[in-house]
Parts: C-alpha cells; structure tokens; sequence
C-alpha cells in the first residue's frame, strides 16, 4: 500500500503517578485538523497489530491529524511487568495521554481503539468529564469476559499438551481471585487485570461522542457480525451517533506473519474527513 510521506515519529517517556508509559507523536502535517490517541490491543496481540496502527498513524499525520501511540503499563516499552498491570490502570493511562496530546496540540482528542483496546476506549469515553471529539473502533471487543476466557483457553491448551490436570476456566478464575499470577503465553495475568476484563462489557455504556466502527472480513459486502450490530443497536436506540462498516482484510493482530488492511487505512481516513467536515 502506498506509504504517506511523513516527518519522523517522536519518542518520549510520558511520566505519571504510577510510572512512565513509552509513547511515540506522530505530529501533524500543516495544520492540524484532529488529534487521536491509540489504544492497543492486549497482549501478544499489540505486537501483531503495530505495523498497521503505524501506517494508519502516519496517514492521519498526514492527512494533518496527531496521533499519540501510547504503551500501556506493563506494556511494550513502559514502566512495569504486565503482571503489574491493572484495569483501573490502564483506564488512567489513556487519560494522561489524552491530557497531554491535548495539551500539544489545543484541541480535543479522539480516542482509536483496537480489539480489547477498543472496549478500553469506549470505558475511557463513557467516564470521561470532557467527552471526547470521537471513538475510532477497529475490530472492537464488545465483551471482556469473552476475551478473557479466550486468553485463559491458552493456559488450559499449555497445560492439556504437557500432560497437566486443569479443572478448566473457572478453576484459573479462582486461582486468580486468590491473588495468585498465572502465566499465559509468557504473560503473567492477575486479578487487578482479570477482574476488571471480566466485568468490562460494552453494550450498557453510555457514549457521549460519535462512534465510528469498523469490522474486517475476508470478503467485501458480508454483513455485520451479529454481537457487533446487536451493541450499535442498543446504542443507538438511546440516541448515540454510530457509523458502521465492514471491510475487506486480514485479521492482522492474529496473523503470524505481518499483514496489512489497506481498505482498513482508507475507511478510517474517509470516515475522519467526513466527522472533520459535518
């Protein structure tokens, strides 16, 4: 895919009151015309998926709209082991990142959401005192407890192929209400996470700001998974602004080998332009 031409990110450690969080600006071009800050999806699947929140954070730069990329705690380059990172946590992450890409750039941000980061996102919305200017959702994860007995599943999975006794999802559940680490796929997970996973749902949040949502498929004009219309719909029956829309593409955070959405970069700049302009 074509590659916007684009000034070097800028790197910085962004100090808060639990540690410094690893973060990368990409300015914007000419004037700015909008300020987004990413919010990356969990585990393993934040590594997967950094190629294409680059290439879509130096289109946006392009297209004169900042871009905060921000590791959450215990995440990527930032302070902290994973196993010392929790819900509340990361929630008051995304607020220091909004607080100073608003700061650079004097106007308010958007937040960008990917998988669980979207669920992340759209909480960071609906408790925010300013709302913010939109909520961009790629792929979004609509229930936590789904996802976090999907991650579980890993363990059980490790724990079948060497041979070991495991009592399934719930009995890690209560290894972890118990205040125990487990490690999953190199990750240790613990209860100030998985407690705040589990009661992460998307469907009764209020959302104070437009939504724009976007689904991947291997085929165009499929439609809407089912979860994903059932939540738009819920929200939209009390009033909030949801644009959605599937596109062709891999599911890139899961793929072994690096691959990339185009479309995905080209809906989600149109859909900014047209917010940009209404």
């Amino acid at each position: 895919m074509p590659r916007p031409a684009a000034a070097p990110a800028e790197p910085f450690f962004l100090d808060t009151a639990a540690g410094r969080r690893f973060c990368l600006f990409h300015a914007p071009q000419g004037a700015c015309r909008g300020a987004l800050l990413y919010v990356h999806p969990f585990a393993e699947e934040m590594n997967r998926a950094r190629r294409m929140a680059a290439l879509q954070a130096r289109a946006f730069a392009a297209r004169g709209v900042g871009v905060l990329l921000l590791d959450l705690h215990g995440c990527g380059d930032s302070d902290g082991d994973f196993a010392d990172a929790g819900w509340d946590g990361w929630l008051a992450d995304i607020d220091a990142g909004r607080a100073w890409l608003e700061a650079r750039l004097g106007r308010t941000a958007g937040l960008w959401g990917l998988r669980l980061g979207g669920l992340l996102a759209l909480q960071a919305a609906h408790r925010a005192s300013r709302p913010p200017e939109q909520v961009l959702l790629w792929q979004p994860v609509t229930a936590g407890l789904a996802h976090l007995n999907q991650f579980l599943r890993l363990r059980l999975a490790a724990d079948m192929l060497a041979g070991g006794a495991h009592g399934g999802a719930e009995a890690l559940r209560a290894c972890l209400r118990a205040g125990e680490t487990i490690e999953i796929a190199g990750y240790g997970l613990t209860e100030a996470l998985a407690g705040g996973m589990e009661q992460a749902d998307a469907a009764p949040l209020s959302l104070p700001c437009p939504v724009h949502w976007f689904e991947l498929a291997a085929e165009a004009g499929r439609p809407m998974p089912p979860a994903a219309a059932r939540v738009a719909s819920i929200w939209q029956a009390r009033g909030a602004r949801v644009h959605q829309e599937l596109v062709q593409g891999p599911p890139f955070w899961s793929t072994p080998e690096v691959a990339e959405a185009p479309a995905l970069v080209r809906a989600s700049l149109a859909c900014f332009a047209e917010a940009a302009h209404a």
